[in-house]
């Protein structure tokens, strides 16, 4: 029997740090109004004179992901990336940053599902070893969401931030790996998160790279609650699936889009906080970077144990959500 194992985390972080009190000075807010509503402090921002396009932050996600493995990317089969900010609208960001990896004989596509991105390319990665044959596949959540935001609305350019997360999945016969993916989305409801025509300008502060000809649009209040159940629901989902229960979880990572959205969940759920990663604060919403940056944090950190089940939950545009389960077995010093 064939399993997919996750054997290596990535993650890539911008240099430009644009704080709360920043942004004080290009939209009317401040930085308690940002941390008591979103629990966020900080932000990176991608920019063109330090070479951070969108698929050189992937690129360098994966070969640390790869560095952990310790698999050369000549090894890898497939890359699969979940994004809503490739540098261009063609070729897919995935091909851009196989390029970068100098990889020439692999497919590479994109999935574009909004902050749920990373969940849906893992689905996607997962199908392709269990049912394809293939053996190594690159998974990435990468966005450089900066390059879409309307810097004159205060309720959505305070949340949204910078980053690339990257995974290895192997074609393992060993138990554990990934014990489930679950997938969902509501079309009707797109109008709740999406992207309009007509950027705002650049703030200087933001120094970021040139803007996308459209920008982030948000329903917050509505969407909160659609967040709250589809992420709770599909946890539940992921774990009737598994035969597992929320006593048997070691960590779950959610989405990092807002601090009040992650304590409903936990309350819906009925599960400490303290079994939460959060790096939201430092970070504020990377979208479907959001998930694998955090994951590559607690991996890194040595909050995440061989035999651990971790819990992975995402809610995004589409409306889209998604969870997996993972049994772990990634050995840094493989």
């Amino acid at each position: 029997m064939i399993n997919v194992h996750l054997t290596g985390t990535g993650c890539c972080l911008p240099e430009h740090v644009l704080t709360n009190h920043d942004l004080e000075s290009i939209v009317d807010t401040s930085d308690e109004w940002i941390r008591r509503r979103t629990g966020i402090c900080e932000r990176r921002i991608a920019r063109d004179i330090e070479n951070e396009t969108t698929a050189r932050l992937g690129a360098r996600a994966a070969l640390k992901a790869l560095a952990m493995a310790g698999v050369q990317p000549k090894e890898i089969d497939t890359i699969v990336v979940g994004t809503v900010t490739a540098d261009r609208q063609f070729p897919s960001a995935a091909c851009m940053i196989q390029k970068e990896l100098q990889i020439t004989d692999a497919a590479a596509y994109d999935v574009s599902a909004g902050c749920s991105g990373f969940i849906f390319a893992l689905e996607t990665a997962s199908n392709a070893i269990r049912v394809n044959g293939v053996r190594n596949v690159l998974v990435i959540g990468v966005e450089r969401l900066s390059s879409i935001l309307n810097w004159q609305d205060r309720n959505t350019c305070v949340l949204l931030g910078d980053g690339a997360g990257a995974i290895l999945l192997q074609a393992e016969s060993a138990p554990g790996g990934v014990l489930t993916t679950n997938i969902r989305s509501d079309g009707g409801r797109w109008d709740l998160l999406y992207a309009e025509y007509g950027p705002s300008s650049e703030p200087p502060i933001a120094n970021m790279a040139p803007a996308k000809p459209f920008f982030l649009k948000m329903e917050g209040n509505r969407l909160f609650k659609h967040a709250v159940n589809c992420l709770s629901k599909i946890a539940i989902m992921a774990l009737e699936k598994s035969g597992l229960t929320l006593d048997d979880i070691s960590i779950v990572i959610p989405h990092q889009a807002n601090m009040r959205i992650i304590r409903a969940v936990a309350d819906k759920l009925q599960i400490d906080m303290q079994r939460f990663y959060v790096n939201l604060e430092k970070y504020g919403n990377t979208s479907s970077a959001s998930i694998p940056i955090a994951l590559d944090e607690a991996n890194r950190n040595g909050l995440i144990q061989p035999g651990d089940n971790v819990l992975l939950i995402s809610f995004g545009a589409g409306l889209t959500w998604g969870s997996a389960l993972i049994k772990w077995t990634c050995q840094q010093d493989k």
